[in-house]
């Protein structure tokens, strides 16, 4: 057998890297991670998930702070937000967790952390700073970033992407996002609430285009109430640079085209994978710009070396990828055949309301030719929420012809924590009565689930021939009160 310098090489600090590297240094294996920025962490927490999720939380309290009367409560205006302290609450926030991702932490579980921009020389060996180092194993996880079309005029125009949006200077006095997936609508919704005015263009009809329709046409419902305006079915012809402001020339399906224009311009139109640079062609990895080919144990071409997290082209979700990074720990460490499985991955996106799902919605259920029912509550009727003023939002439960769950896609307050249930419930083949008989605490948000699947067994439960049933054995008299 050959000797390397490493028993394991990881290539990226982000959630997929972290995680493999966590584990296989604890069971023993030499291993060796490689970061090319600063710290550790990767786009999820320096550009991503963490800094999106508290700036969502500061515009939602000063939403709060404006809406006192909804709660009873004295009418306010408060001053306007000055964004470098909501910055610096970011940046606060990012510094706490990133003590976890620290070197000095995985120097302690015995990985070496080196930073640098890697290049492979052949299967088993890369170039970093000037040396040359080997390892038996390799694992390639350096995630992906913010896409940037060939728009005209897009290059000699200053925009922003998810790297700029969290250390402004200033909070822009209006904003026009291109495109309408997650991170889009989300921005959209933080930054209208903290007083920019907000104009978000895309070329399909429906914003989160991925999500059962129903679902995202409310929450553009919602997001339109607060002020956020949706300019759909539209293409962008070019953008300019006009100092103080950015222009941006659409065209609508009718052909017809218009100008308009904002302080601030934010390209939020997909993702592609960070292969640049590594040197991929030189060991003749496939790779398109979705990522990284990779096989069901996340195997490369060259069965020793692996690519996990947004790089491989799959789900593009911080929790995705450290559920592959656990696939490549019984594949690459303990030798055991692992495929990644995708059946049941749940996502959210944190508007407010939030949309969660897992499983298939109405959308994929239709394209793939399934015979299914559909089941819904309404968050109108849960007393939690109307207690907390959240009555906007409903969960949607598909069920197919043998009544097993196909999917459930929930809009409503703490949709993302209510959906973890189904998460147990779908991985773990619970039967839907286990759910209808188990007590729910009251009032929460969480007996929104036990009703939905109360009302399945309620059409046969409360039936005609169960009531003649009853009548016959047990002479019952039927009913005492009639309303004509």
């Amino acid at each position: 057998m050959a000797n390397y310098d490493y028993d394991i090489g990881i290539i990226g600090g982000g959630a997929a890297g972290l995680t493999v590297a966590s584990g296989a240094a604890q069971l023993g294996a030499k291993t060796l991670l490689i970061e090319k920025e600063e710290a550790l962490g990767g786009d999820c927490l320096h550009f991503g998930c963490v800094p999106s999720k508290t700036l969502i939380k500061t515009a939602h309290v000063y939403h709060l702070m404006k809406n006192g009367p909804k709660f009873g409560l004295p009418a306010i205006t408060p001053p306007p937000v000055d964004f470098k302290e909501i910055s610096a609450r970011i940046k606060a926030v990012i510094d706490i967790i990133q003590k976890h991702d620290s070197v000095e932490r995985f120097c302690k579980l015995g990985a070496k952390v080196s930073f640098g921009a890697p290049e492979f020389t052949d299967e088993h060996a890369i170039r970093l700073n000037g040396k040359t180092t080997s390892a038996r194993a390799w694992v390639i996880a350096t995630g992906s970033f913010a896409l940037v079309p060939p728009i005209e005029g897009l290059d000699k125009t200053s925009y922003l992407t998810n790297r700029e949006i969290f250390s402004l200077e200033k909070l822009p006095g209006s904003m026009i996002i291109l495109g309408a997936g997650p991170i889009a609508v989300e921005m959209a919704q933080a930054f209208c609430r903290l007083g920019s005015q907000v104009t978000v263009i895309q070329r399909s009809g429906q914003i989160l285009s991925k999500e059962d329709k129903e679902m995202a046409d409310l929450v553009q419902q919602e997001l339109e109430k607060e002020g956020v305006a949706f300019v759909l079915n539209t293409a962008v012809l070019r953008v300019g640079d006009l100092g103080r402001e950015r222009e941006v020339v659409i065209k609508n399906e009718a052909g017809e085209t218009r100008t308009l224009k904002a302080e601030a311009l934010l390209v939020a139109l997909g993702r592609s994978p960070n292969v640049a640079g590594l040197g991929l062609g030189k060991i003749d990895i496939p790779f398109d710009h979705q990522g990284i080919k990779v096989d069901q144990r996340l195997r490369t071409n060259h069965r020793h070396i692996y690519a996990a997290g947004d790089v491989s082209g799959g789900y593009q979700f911080t929790h995705v990828a450290g559920y592959e990074g656990g696939v490549v720990l019984s594949n690459a460490i303990f030798h055991l055949p692992r495929k990644a499985d995708y059946t049941h991955v749940p996502w959210c996106t944190y508007t407010h309301p939030e949309l969660a799902s897992i499983g298939m919605n109405e959308k994929s259920v239709r394209k793939a030719g399934i015979e299914y029912s559909v089941w819904q509550e309404e968050f109108s009727g849960n007393d939690r929420a109307l207690a907390e003023g959240e009555g906007v939002g409903l969960i949607k439960l598909l069920l197919d012809k043998k009544e097993k769950p196909l999917g459930i896609q929930i809009l409503g307050p703490q949709a993302g924590d209510l959906l973890s249930e189904w998460v147990a419930i779908m991985n773990g083949g619970v039967g839907l009565s286990k759910i209808a008989s188990a007590i729910h605490p009251y009032p929460t948000l969480g007996e929104i689930n036990k009703r939905v699947v109360g009302s399945v067994f309620s059409r046969k439960i409360f039936s005609e021939p169960v009531r003649k049933a009853l009548k016959f054995f047990f002479r019952y008299q039927g009913k005492a009160c009639e309303q004509k």
